[in-house]
């Protein structure tokens, strides 16, 4: 009788635990996705800035760009950890 419990208590062990270990990989390559995207807004912004900026209001703007992707990049990874309810 026990090592009927324990088979059967196993394949949903292995769920919960593939489940969990899914969940895991997904939220660790939704970071790194997030961690990419901020150091790509991060280069493209200062690469804009020293290329392009002519004054003092195109510097700003390109530090204000690569504010906005940043603050994109964090919001997508947010939904899309929320959509998978991490």
């Amino acid at each position: 009788m026990m090592a009927e419990e324990a088979r059967s208590s196993t394949p949903k062990s292995n769920e919960s635990l593939m489940s969990q270990m899914k969940k895991g990989c997904l939220s660790f390559t939704t970071s790194m996705y997030e961690t990419l995207t901020h150091i790509k807004a991060t280069f493209v912004g200062q690469q804009a800035k020293k290329i392009t900026a002519k004054n003092e209001k195109e510097a700003t703007e390109a530090d204000l760009q690569t504010a906005k992707m940043q603050v994109d990049a964090t919001n997508e990874a947010e939904s899309t950890k929320k959509g998978l309810g991490l």
